[in-house]
């Protein structure tokens, strides 16, 4: 049997992660990204068809052409501020997209999707840790549109019989060990990859967006997961469901926040330089605390992080960004 899967946004940051996974499992990952976004030099455990996901023609040919067994559906829009900007966009790219790939995974009979979902259908959270009872109201047009993506999966599940892992990540975070692939996103709006840049002098300051929260140092707290965790739950989950196993909806975290002073305090500890910091004014429909309670993966599929201690994500961030900074001199 076929053991290639389609990775779609496997040129990107957590799809590329994925990939090598696949490949360290023994799966052919096949890389379906349209180079928008992702990055051409990432691709390396697997062939790369560029290709837009709205393509439905091009999809159903890949899928068949490959013999294509089973989907890691990563390629998004994700910026959120943006997503509040221009919502349309993230519902045409993330979500009127995504029924595409789902009609063609039917056309082409493949039975089995992972998908890239995000603790942001969560909303605003009305206990902490959250777990996946936790309603789904989203705050952000990102949210909506990855939460309308988990409607349609457990609808066509419901229809077709569609197999499906809606994995909701907290804050994904470093880089591969080995330095072959990490975050490179333009422009960047993530906090550790923002403060390493601080770190080297490239910014000026790193920006706190609140002092006041009712958190034990007034910043924001935050489930910061490495990204090579969230890859391994990847293949556990596509392994699974080739498996003939049930539908899941599932959170990846640590279980733990830490505070943006605390991530900051890191950073200075690991690259041994100090980061310049400004206090600025909380930003709208940022919560004061996002944790996962993520023992459901480690029941249903035996999944526990493994490298998501605070050290581990900024020091394997900091190799990855230094080495990035330095291919662009």
């Amino acid at each position: 049997m076929s053991k290639a899967v389609l990775v779609t946004g496997g040129a990107g940051y957590i799809g590329s992660h994925a990939c090598k996974a696949l490949a360290r499992a023994g799966y052919l990952p096949v890389t379906y990204d349209n180079l928008l976004h992702g990055h051409r030099e990432v691709v390396k455990w697997g062939p790369l068809v560029v290709g837009d996901i709205g393509d439905r023609d091009r999809l159903v040919a890949t899928l068949l052409d490959h013999k294509i067994v089973g989907v890691m559906h990563f390629a998004a829009l994700i910026n959120v501020g943006e997503s509040m900007s221009d919502p349309l966009a993230y519902f045409r790219n993330n979500t009127a997209n995504s029924f595409i790939l789902l009609d063609a995974m039917r056309e082409a009979a493949v039975g089995a999707i992972v998908f890239s979902s995000t603790c942001a259908t969560y909303g605003d959270p009305l206990r902490v840790p959250i777990d996946e009872k936790h309603p789904q109201a989203p705050v952000n047009a990102y949210g909506e549109s990855k939460l309308m993506v988990e409607r349609a999966l457990a609808w066509s599940a419901r229809a077709h019989g569609l197999r499906y892992a809606a994995l909701r990540y907290f804050n994904a975070c470093g880089a591969d060990p080995d330095g072959e692939t990490g975050e490179n996103h333009d422009p960047e709006t993530h906090l550790i990859p923002l403060v390493l840049r601080a770190a080297l002098g490239l910014h000026r300051q790193i920006d706190i967006y609140g002092t006041d929260y009712p958190t034990p140092d007034g910043t924001a707290v935050r489930d910061y997961i490495h990204v090579q965790d969230l890859a391994e739950a990847h293949v556990k989950a596509i392994a699974h469901l080739l498996a003939g196993g049930d539908s899941l909806a599932l959170n990846l975290g640590t279980g733990t926040g830490r505070s943006v002073r605390e991530v900051i305090d890191a950073v200075e500890r690991v690259t041994g330089r100090s980061v310049p910091r400004r206090e600025m004014p909380r930003r709208a429909g940022d919560p004061a605390s996002l944790v996962a309670d993520a023992r459901l993966a480690d029941q249903l599929l035996g999944w526990r992080p493994h490298l998501s201690d605070l050290e581990s994500i900024v020091g394997t961030a900091w190799e990855w960004t230094q080495k990035l900074e330095a291919s662009r001199v």
